[in-house]
């Protein structure tokens, strides 16, 4: 084959590996069984990514804190030695190696896209590349010790493989949005042990809404991660708490509503300043001007130091720690000593997410709120009336502060659900995060994720599919067949060349050939009636003298609802279309009844793939 076709035909041999053969292709795309057989295969996948990166990074905190196999760092006593308060900082300098090199390779892009991102903005779309440099990062911030989660890991990487698959079968829009809540569905139920935590976090947070057609993919998914994790994984699942049975109430009373919607509350506040918290040090790591590179090994020094001085419970994503705060012989802690660990546990999480440490807060958020919760029992002496005992508070604090931070009310009530198996509790967890929930949604209107994409300056307040908006733009909706006209035509001759019954607005340019406006030819015409029955003998006029919206325009890159903004601001019928505001060159003509009919048709298409139909 001569070489100038050779680069093709690489390309076609790729493209012909990554893709599906034509039957499969055609069973997932025309039938519902098909993308649920989908559905389990990233379920199966997504497990076993999840017991993978779980697994080497329990190996790297046993390794590097010379802890017995199967002990959790977190639950550990105290350090074996005060060298090892070192080992964050260590891999601090590690972890600011790779992302240097990464840097170097990748040249400069723009931020990971994470699973509620794209699926809010890129159709589900997601990088498995870089989704694998997050997971990579992820598990060596976590098992250096570092007070991050696993769980941004594990749905970063499940998710991109359902993306993956889900263009490889080359499924619709709405789909591979579904895929994606699939493969994160499929990451929280294999990492908790959780199927209806997992399903209700993928339709709350990663798809944005629950639909009879997404449930079944999405719970055949977390189902089969449930249980490949459990195959793979021997020991209690994370979400499991020691002693469910008789740790907790029996039965409730109407009255344990009100410390609960307290309870609910104060975690909101707590959340909103853990979340602020990152922020804060996020600006003063780049006050300081150190490199990016240089961040995380400053930041694990102060994690170190923390856990130096608290002890080990502040490390790690917390999972033992949770157990032991919750279970019924948890260590005995005074108030103040809960509120020290406490504000230990946050600030080595701000420390740790603010210095570029790769991780979330899920489950730290599920540690400071246990705290929390028991906390609050502390403080209050007269809630032992109630017949609520620490544990009970446990839970719900940790449910509260969780959604608070994380978001997803359902999803955090059957968490508490499935941990404890305590109906009465999980009531009382439901009131809570539902008094949290509003108040965060009222007073700060962001969760941690949708907070990280406002100070990127991205307007995501959550996985509503928003990118068909952004795609539906005036360069795309625009009429480029026009012939503007000169603004200094005199009037006589534009009507001779513009009769009745010819197109009704004309775009006007000046001598530079920049917009100048939009002239309506019956205008014109009556314009040029009244002159005659005025004086006959007048000046003849120019276009200039009648034209419109000179100032009013719309942009290329404008979305379809900016621009029925603009026309309705201008209340004009049509506008022109400009390459940008500098140059004013006319590029095309857009209809505000063209606008809303694209527009109607897409909201209409939405709402069809929301509900099932046309599939």
């Amino acid at each position: 084959m001569p070489p100038t076709r050779a680069p093709a035909r690489r390309l076609l041999d790729r493209r012909t590996i990554l893709q599906a053969p034509g039957r499969l292709r055609g069973l997932v795309r025309g039938s519902e069984i098909g993308l649920a057989l989908l559905a389990a295969v990233i379920g199966c996948a997504s497990g076993v990514a999840v017991s993978g990166m779980n697994l080497v990074a329990q190996g790297m905190r046993e390794h590097l804190y010379g802890l017995s196999h199967g002990t959790r760092l977190s639950a550990s006593s105290a350090l074996a030695s005060p060298w090892l308060a070192l080992v964050p900082a260590l891999g601090g300098i590690v972890l600011g190696l790779t992302v240097l090199a990464i840097g170097l390779r990748r040249g400069k892009r723009r931020p990971v896209i994470d699973p509620i991102e794209a699926n809010a903005l890129h159709g589900g779309r997601l990088s498995l590349r870089d989704s694998a440099y997050v997971a990579a990062q992820n598990v060596l911030s976590n098992g250096c010790g570092a007070s991050v989660g696993l769980e941004a890991g594990y749905t970063q990487l499940s998710a991109s493989i359902a993306s993956r698959l889900g263009l490889a079968f080359e499924v619709r829009r709405g789909d591979l949005r579904t895929l994606v809540g699939c493969g994160s569905a499929a990451a929280i139920a294999a990492a908790f042990g959780a199927p209806l935590t997992g399903a209700f976090y993928a339709f709350e947070l990663i798809i944005g809404t629950y639909s009879i057609a997404t449930l079944t993919p999405v719970v055949v998914a977390a189902l089969c991660g449930s249980l490949v994790s459990r195959a793979l994984v021997s020991g209690p699942a994370l979400a499991a708490i020691p002693e469910a049975g008789s740790s907790f109430a029996a039965a409730v009373s109407g009255l344990d509503t009100i410390p609960s919607v307290a309870l609910g509350l104060v975690c909101a506040g707590l959340g909103i300043a853990l979340m602020r918290g990152v922020t804060l040090v996020e600006q003063a790591v780049r006050a300081t001007r150190l490199p990016q590179a240089a961040a995380p090994a400053l930041g694990g020094l102060g994690v170190g130091l923390l856990a130096l001085t608290l002890g080990p419970q502040v490390l790690s994503g917390g999972h033992g720690a949770l157990h032991l705060h919750v279970s019924a012989e948890a260590p005995a802690y005074g108030a103040a000593g809960l509120a020290l660990l406490y504000a230990g546990k946050a600030t080595a999480s701000a420390l740790s997410i603010g210095s570029g440490f790769r991780g979330g807060l899920f489950f730290a958020s599920l540690f400071l709120g246990a705290l929390a919760g028991k906390i609050f029992y502390a403080l209050s002496p007269g809630l032992a009336s109630f017949g609520l005992m620490p544990p009970d508070y446990a839970v719900i604090g940790m449910s509260a502060l969780a959604v608070a931070v994380v978001g997803g009310p359902l999803t955090m009530t059957f968490l508490a659900l499935e941990a404890t198996g305590s109906f009465p509790v999980t009531g009382l967890v439901l009131v809570a995060v539902i008094a949290s929930s509003l108040a965060v949604r009222k007073t700060f209107g962001y969760s941690f994720a949708t907070w990280r994409f406002h100070l990127r300056g991205e307007s995501i307040r959550s996985a509503h599919d928003i990118g068909w908006i952004r795609n539906l733009t005036v360069g795309r909706l625009m009429r480029r067949e026009i012939r503007p006209v000169r603004v200094d035509m005199p009037l006589a001759e534009f009507l001779r060349a513009h009769p009745l019954g010819s197109p009704s607005r004309i775009v006007v340019v000046d001598g530079a050939e920049r917009y100048a406006g939009i002239v309506m030819v019956p205008e014109a015409h009556a314009a040029m009636r009244d002159d005659a029955a005025r004086d006959a003998e007048g000046e003849p006029r120019t276009l200039a003298d009648i034209l419109r919206h000179p100032r009013d325009f719309l942009t290329p890159e404008m979305n379809a609802k900016e621009a029925a903004a603009a026309f309705d601001r201008t209340e004009s019928e049509a506008l022109a279309v400009v390459d940008d505001a500098a140059t004013l060159t006319v590029i095309g003509l857009l209809t505000e009844s063209h606008t809303l009919k694209r527009y109607s048709e897409e909201l209409d298409r939405q709402r069809q793939a929301m509900a099932g139909e046309g599939v």
